[in-house]
């Protein structure tokens, strides 16, 4: 995956967790906050990506 394909991914992943975290159901969210968490780490992972290259 390039620079762009995490970013966006890592965006989409935090706006669902950040919806799930609005649930009045606790599993959803804790589901939720995980989700956002992995949203965060995507575009970490795409900010690197794109600082070394995307051939990495």
């Amino acid at each position: 995956m390039g620079e762009l394909t995490d970013k966006i991914k890592g965006n989409l992943n935090e706006l669902a967790g950040k919806v799930k975290q609005q649930s009045g159901n606790p599993e959803t969210r804790d589901e939720g906050a995980a989700q956002e968490l992995k949203g965060k780490a995507q575009q970490l992972g795409g900010k690197v990506k794109g600082a070394l290259g995307d051939d990495i």
